[in-house]
Order: C-alpha cells, then sequence, then structure tokens
C-alpha cells in the first residue's frame, strides 16, 4: 500500500501533494501502514481515506478506488454513519462499537456485515483534531456462528423439554431392548402391559414374533420395512403406528431407539422407547381434515367470486352499450322527428293529391317503425318513458292472459302460477306486459311452436350474500319467472343474450331487441334480471322487482277529448333548426302564436322582455348556460303559472337528474305528429 500511497496524485485533493503534508500526516501514515490490523485513516473534514493492507482485504471490490476517495463517497450506503462519526472525532470524541451490523453493498447486492468498529481524533501540527483513526475488525462469521449456536442450543432445551413433559405427563407407554443375536425382546414394566407380556417374562427376554401381533396390520409392512433398515445401515429409527390395546381398540405410538453394533459391525441392540401419541395424532388428523374443508370452501369462494365477477364485467359491458344505443337513439329521434314533420306538413298541402298522399302515408309508415326501433333502443339503455304504478302481478296479468294466449297461438299451453298473497310492485304496467309477451314468443319460438311457457311469482327476502353480483340491495322483492321446455342456450349465446341486435334467429325473423328491451326495463325500474339455461332443458327468465308497501291504484277511465288548435302564443325552444322549423309551422298551422328561441338563453331573454307567453314548448337538452329545467322553474315562480311542455328524444330519467321536474312533468317524446302535438299542448295549457 505504501507504493499505491507515493503513486497517488494527492494534488487532486484538499490534502495537496504529499510534498506538502504536514508531519502529523506523515506520522499516522507511518504507524497505518506498519499495523497488521485494518486501519483506515479520515483526513480532514471531508475524510479522505488512507488506508493499510489489511484494511484493502476488507474493502475487496472497492479497492484501490476508495484510496484518497471522501468516505462518504467511498461508501455510500452508510454515508450517514461515518459523516457522524467524523464530526464527533474531529471535535475531540472517539467511537466505539461491538459487532456494529451494517447494511454494506458487497458483489453489487446489500448484505448484513457485522464489525468491531474503533475510532479515535489524529492531531495536526497544532495539536488539534485533524483526522480520524479507526481500526476495522469484521466479525460477521463470528456472529453468525454465535447464533447459529444460540438457535442449536435453544432448539436442543426445546426439544429436551418436550421430552421431559412427555414423560412427566406420562405419555411413554414403555422401554425395550432387542437382543437382536438372540432375537429375544425384553422391557420394563410398562412396556409388558402395552404389549400383554407377563411382567416375569418380558424382564428375561420373549420372542420379538409376538410383539408384531398387536400392531396394525395396515402399520406391519412399514414397521418391518424401517426396523430393517435400520439393522441394516444404522442411524436413529424412528415409527410411527397403531397398536391394539387390551380392549381391542387402536392408539397410535411413537417408536424411538437405535441400532448397536459389535466391533466387526454386526448388529447388537437395538434399545428404545415407545411413547404414546395419539392424542396428537388425533389432532393432526382434524387438522387435516378442516384444511381439506378449508380448501374446498376456498375454492367454492374462488369459483363463486369468479362468477360474480364475471356477471359485473357483463354489467359493465352492458352498461356501455347502453349509454351509446342511448345517444343513438336521441339523435336518431331529432332526425325523424325532421321527416315526419315535413311529412306531415306536406300531406297538409296536397290533400287532394292521391299520388302525394300514397308516398306519404308509405314514409309515415317508415318513421313509425324507426320510432318503434329507436323506442326500444332508449328502453335497453334505461332511457325510456315511464309512467309507474302500484299493481299486484295478479291484476297485471287480468288483462294480459288473453292477449298472451292469442299472441302464442293454440299449441302453446300457458300455466300460471300467482300467489294469492303476492307482494305489490311500482312499475310501469304498459312496458311490464310488453316484457312478458317478449319473453313469452321469445319461449314459443325456442319450443318451435309447442309446449308449456310456465309464469310463475314468488315473493323473496334476500339477503347480502344473495344480492351479491346481481347489483340489488338487500331486502325484499317480488320475483317474476317466465320458463319454457325449449332448446336453451350455449353459454357463448347466453353470455350475449341482452346485447341488442344479437339474435340467433334467421334474417327476417327478429330483430334482436327483445331481451335488450325487457333488461332495460327491469333495470330502469330498480330491479334485476337474469338468465338460467341449459342446452336442451330449456331456460328460464328471472326478473325481480323491489316490493311496494304502498296501496294498489286504481285505474280511472280515459275521458276523451277534442283536441283542437287554439289562439295562444307558444315560445318554441329548440336548438335543431330543423326541428325547430316544422314544429314552429306545425303549431302555426294550429292557429297558435309562436315566439322561437334557439338556446335556452335566448327564451329566458324573450321571457324576461315582458312578452305575454301562454306555454313554453322546450327540449329537455340544450347548449347554453340556462337548461329546460330554468325555465321550468322560471314558469312556476310566475302568477299565474305559466304552463310548460317538454320534448326529447330521452326520457324522464333525463328530466329527474335536475331534481327540480317531477313525474307530473307533459313530455311529448320524439318523433311526434300533429295529432300528439295538438293533444299535448291543450293537455299542458289545460293544466
Amino acid at each position: 500500500m505504501a507504493g499505491r500511497i507515493r503513486a497517488f496524485n494527492w494534488s487532486l485533493t484538499d490534502l495537496g501533494p504529499m510534498d506538502s503534508w504536514s508531519r502529523s500526516l506523515r506520522s499516522a501514515v507511518q504507524l497505518l501502514l506498519a499495523s497488521p490490523v485494518p486501519l483506515v485513516m479520515l483526513w480532514g473534514r471531508q475524510g479522505y481515506m488512507i488506508y493499510n493492507d489489511a484494511y484493502s482485504v476488507f474493502a475487496g471490490g472497492r479497492h484501490p478506488y476508495l484510496l484518497g476517495t471522501p468516505v462518504e463517497l467511498g461508501w455510500p450506503e452508510v454515508a450517514d454513519f461515518n459523516r457522524n462519526v467524523v464530526d464527533t472525532c474531529l471535535a475531540g470524541g472517539t467511537l466505539s462499537f461491538r459487532d456494529k451490523q451494517l447494511v454494506l453493498l458487497r458483489d453489487g447486492k446489500p448484505e448484513d456485515v457485522w464489525m468491531d468498529l474503533y475510532y479515535s481524533p489524529v492531531p495536526g501540527d497544532n495539536d488539534a483534531p485533524a483526522g480520524v483513526m479507526a481500526i476495522v475488525v469484521e466479525t460477521t462469521a463470528h456472529v453468525v456462528s454465535e447464533r447459529l449456536r444460540e438457535s442449536a442450543e435453544q432448539a436442543f432445551r426445546a426439544a429436551n423439554e418436550r421430552l421431559q413433559l412427555a414423560l412427566n405427563a406420562g405419555s411413554l407407554v414403555g422401554s425395550f431392548v432387542w437382543d437382536i443375536k438372540a432375537n429375544l425382546l425384553s422391557g420394563d414394566e410398562r412396556f409388558a402391559r402395552t404389549f400383554s407380556y407377563p411382567a416375569d417374562q418380558i424382564v428375561e427376554g420373549v420372542p420379538i414374533e409376538g410383539a408384531a401381533e398387536i400392531i396394525h396390520p395396515d402399520d406391519r409392512e412399514r414397521v418391518d420395512q424401517l426396523i430393517a433398515h435400520t439393522v441394516a445401515h444404522g442411524g436413529p429409527y424412528n415409527a410411527e403406528y397403531r397398536i391394539r390395546r387390551p380392549d381391542g381398540e387402536y392408539i397410535w405410538i411413537l417408536a424411538s431407539g437405535r441400532c448397536e453394533f459389535d466391533a466387526n459391525g454386526e448388529p447388537l441392540r437395538f434399545p428404545g422407547v415407545l411413547i404414546d401419541i395419539h392424542e396428537r395424532k388425533m389432532a393432526e388428523e382434524s387438522l387435516l381434515q378442516l384444511t381439506r374443508t378449508l380448501e374446498h370452501r376456498v375454492v367454492e369462494e374462488v369459483r363463486a367470486r369468479s362468477a360474480v365477477e364475471e356477471k359485473l364485467r357483463q354489467s359493465h359491458k352492458l352498461e356501455a352499450i347502453g349509454g351509446l344505443t342511448g345517444g343513438v337513439a336521441h339523435d336518431f329521434n331529432n332526425l325523424l322527428q325532421v321527416i315526419a314533420g315535413n311529412l306531415y306538413l306536406l300531406a297538409r298541402q296536397e290533400p287532394d293529391n292521391p299520388r302525394v298522399q300514397k308516398r306519404v302515408n308509405a314514409a309515415t309508415a317508415a318513421v313509425e317503425r324507426g320510432a318503434k326501433l329507436s323506442s326500444q333502443l332508449l328502453a335497453f339503455a334505461r332511457r325510456q318513458a315511464l309512467s309507474p304504478s302500484v299493481y299486484s302481478l295478479r291484476r297485471i296479468y287480468e288483462g294480459l292472459g288473453e292477449l298472451l294466449q292469442r299472441a302464442l297461438g293454440e299449441t302453446i299451453h300457458v300455466d300460471i302460477r300467482l300467489p294469492e298473497d303476492g307482494w305489490r310492485i311500482h312499475v310501469d304496467r304498459n312496458q311490464l306486459e310488453n316484457a312478458l309477451l317478449n319473453l313469452a314468443i321469445n319461449a314459443r319460438d325456442a319450443m318451435k311452436g309447442e309446449g308449456t311457457i310456465t309464469v310463475s311469482a314468488e315473493n323473496a327476502v334476500l339477503d347480502k350474500e344473495a344480492c351479491a353480483g346481481r347489483e340489488l340491495s338487500p331486502g325484499e322483492y317480488v320475483l317474476l319467472k317466465v320458463s319454457d321446455t325449449g332448446s336453451g342456450m350455449a353459454p357463448n349465446v347466453l353470455a350475449r343474450a341482452f346485447e341488442p341486435f344479437f339474435t340467433t334467429k334467421p334474417d327476417g325473423h327478429g330483430t334482436g331487441l327483445g331481451l335488450s328491451m325487457v333488461f332495460g326495463f327491469v333495470k330502469q325500474t330498480g330491479g334485476h334480471i337474469e338468465i338460467i339455461s341449459t342446452v336442451d332443458s330449456g331456460t328460464e327468465v328471472r326478473m325481480y322487482f323491489p316490493r311496494s308497501l304502498r296501496p294498489e291504484m286504481l285505474e280511472t277511465p280515459n275521458h276523451t277529448i277534442t283536441f283542437a288548435g287554439g289562439h295562444e302564443t307558444i315560445l318554441v325552444v329548440e336548438d335543431d333548426e330543423a326541428v325547430r322549423a316544422t314544429s314552429v309551422e306545425l303549431l302555426q298551422q294550429a292557429g297558435y302564436n309562436t315566439l322561437v328561441a334557439a338556446n335556452g338563453d335566448d327564451a329566458m331573454a324573450i321571457l324576461r322582455s315582458g312578452a305575454a307567453i301562454d306555454l313554453i314548448f322546450t327540449d329537455v337538452v340544450m347548449p347554453g348556460l340556462i337548461k329546460s329545467a330554468d325555465l321550468a322553474i322560471w314558469a312556476r315562480q310566475q302568477s299565474p303559472q305559466v304552463p310548460v311542455l317538454f320534448t326529447s328524444g330521452h326520457t324522464r330519467d333525463v328530466l329527474s337528474r335536475t331534481h327540480e321536474l317531477g313525474s307530473s312533468t307533459f313530455l311529448l317524446s320524439k318523433p311526434y305528429g300533429p295529432d300528439a302535438l295538438g293533444e299535448m299542448i291543450r293537455a299542458a295549457l289545460r293544466g
């Protein structure tokens, strides 16, 4: 190391060239080079490292990089520790550590090491501390050895304690000695009682074959093999097996022993002890059974969780598709409204032209089919307008039974099983009837037109476990089921059953929107729907509806009202220019005065200008700061109140999100014709 120190370019450090070193620094370097103990000196506030050969061995792969390097850079993983050492010793203090544990990087990996460390200040020429002398002795091997020794001693003490406890607890059931050459077995009194030997004979020795008779038949071969192996190869003998007690019951014992050999290496004696381990073995068997039970439960839990996760994934997928289809249906309804409005206007302009009327009627029929398709999409997206009331299922089926039988045909038998004390539900009756009709038609098609369709219901109380994966809260529900004995659905078909436009029927025999519409209706009602189906065994659709505690609503007959035009002034608020133009023209042809606004901001400006407005006819969703709900709030605050008629390609759900418009709000769904428009205008004006 002396040569390396002389060759090092110290002028690159704060120490400067060796020729300029102080006398105290030179003396300290000579001292450490002469020592066989690992020494390293940290000079100056930076702690530049100068060390001897013994320390270079400790440094390992960091040598010779450490020479002339500040200690915090040389050992960055213990930089804080070394900074404290330098600061303490340069202040005149000393430090010492016995078996100090540090984490150092060796071969690029952190490693626990233990060291004896001694630090003392080295005075400069002015007798003030100028550096730190460190004695570094690694004690890792000693510490690890001591820990292993202590661990072995603890294990020995624990084993000895267990043995003493076993002996003191009376678990020792005998000791024995097998004289191998004479083939005689001798033992103590407890051994004699255990193996039913006369006490006077066992002391002198008895043939060993007699001991094997009370060993359980299933264990004898294994015990013989273990004994033969010990006699042939030496080493300890440990065997757990069952023996028969005098009362005929079997207990577990542990036989421990060792084979002793004579000077020629021939087997001589085989001493050992027998310990009662029956309770332990029974406990192990119980634990094993418990473990198997737990494993089975874990497997079942994992399977159930996977099923729930799959249901949630399917639900999220349908939710995403619903959002898309709802937006598409909304825009589609606006387009249909423009087409329908212009068709009605054209028909009125050419009342005596049969060719025009024929084409208008054909186009109007197409618009109505498009409106029905849009309505089905909105049902799936849970954005259809619902008019719910409280009903019992028996009351709903009273008006549906005859229609259902006519739609299904004479070859289909409908089996109705509705409880006498069935709970009430809060639903849109028309939508529920449509849902049942859709499900029944699907069941008829699955049975190829022949068979039995069962419509049943029951009161159901669902707990937290039953609601898992069903997007339901625990509570009381009415479970409505529609089942058939048809061909059933394969798993891949079942997974897509609720997707819009998915159908297994031939082209032209279905739109794939029936189940989608039922799905959206049940979800929008706050319930849950699921399908249980097996190929060749039929299908069952289950619908869960929340129980309603309110009294059943009594239906009142509809009174026919003649809807003519009027002279009132109507403010039309519509952002779609084409829709706005046709609506205004239809209203003007009916005799109404109209004011027009392209958004809520313009509409509010007209209202605040003092214009006399008899009714506000507004789209639900519009651009601008002021929304349709704000217009409704303004209208209710007037005296007298100004009636509001909403129109939208969306539904009442869109309105209810504002928490300002309730179920009594007048809503005209797009697309609409002049008759529907006139009817709703008069209804809104009359309140």
